[in-house]
C-alpha cells in the first residue's frame, strides 16, 4: 500500500504527495492554505480514488498525457506527472486507485 507525504512548502502553504510502495510519486496535490485543508484533501483522495469517473484524462501543452483526480464537488484534488503514452497514464491511474486508499500519512510538516 502507498503512503501520503504531507508537507509545508517554503511559501507557508501545505500540500501532499501520494507515493506508491516503491516510493514513486503518483499524485501531487494542489496547494492548501492550512494543514487541515490538506488533510481534508487526503481524505478526499481516499474517498474518490476508486471511482473511474473522478479522473480527467488530459494532454499537456507538450502533447504528453496526464490525469487529474477530482472530488465529488468537481474540484481538482491532485495531478499526475506527464507520461510518455496513454497506456502509461492508465497505469498511473490504476496505481492511484490501488494506493490512494492508504491510511498511512507521513506528517513532514
Amino acid at each position: 500500500m502507498g503512503t501520503f507525504d504531507l508537507k509545508k512548502t517554503k511559501n507557508g502553504k501545505f500540500m501532499f504527495n501520494l507515493k506508491a510502495r516503491n516510493g514513486q510519486i503518483i499524485l501531487t496535490s494542489e496547494m492548501y492554505n492550512s494543514k487541515k485543508s490538506a488533510e481534508n484533501g487526503i481524505a478526499s483522495v481516499q474517498k474518490n480514488c476508486g471511482d473511474d469517473s473522478k479522473y480527467d484524462r488530459l494532454t499537456g501543452k507538450s502533447g504528453k498525457p496526464y490525469f487529474c483526480l477530482k472530488a465529488g464537488n468537481n474540484q481538482v484534488i491532485g495531478q499526475s506527472q506527464q507520461y510518455k503514452s496513454s497506456s502509461s497514464r492508465s497505469t498511473g491511474i490504476a496505481s492511484v486507485k490501488k494506493n490512494g486508499k492508504s491510511e498511512t500519512i507521513n506528517d513532514l510538516t
